[in-house]
């Protein structure tokens, strides 16, 4: 069995990440599948997806804090819509994740969540999501 979902996110600035975990959680739910893969894919060059703590709202702060340290806005960029900053953090970061499905759930730990990240905003987003399993 296979599922192929999306939705819309709105962000409000740059720098911003999202907890998604709830969303994905419902769409594997939906899809039946009780043992498999789920896939989040986000097709942007400028937002991404992570797996990380999300019970300490200190986390995601702290990571962007690291991620703009990695990758500071500077003068001699030559990217034209003056975002390289931003496509940079996303290719650190990645357009997608793997979540192993079992007993009909994802398989996270304890403190994991799934986070939209954006980098460029504000922007309305797509989020796709590939349920495959039995």
């Amino acid at each position: 069995m296979t599922l192929l979902s999306s939705f819309s996110l709105k962000t409000s600035r740059k720098d911003e990440w999202l907890d998604i975990t709830d969303r994905i959680r419902e769409i594997v739910r939906l899809s039946g599948v009780r043992e498999g893969l789920c896939v989040v894919f986000v097709p942007h060059t400028t937002a991404a997806v992570t797996m990380n703590e999300n019970a300490d709202p200190d986390v995601p702060r702290d990571v962007i804090l690291a991620l703009n340290a990695a990758s500071p806005d500077r003068g001699e960029f030559r990217h034209a819509e003056g975002n390289s900053a931003a496509h940079t953090k996303t290719s650190l970061v990645g357009p997608s994740i793997t979540v192993i499905v079992s007993g009909g759930g994802l398989l996270l730990g304890t403190w994991q969540g799934l986070w939209f990240t954006e980098y460029d905003g504000p922007r309305t987003r797509q989020v796709y999501v590939r349920v495959v399993g039995e």
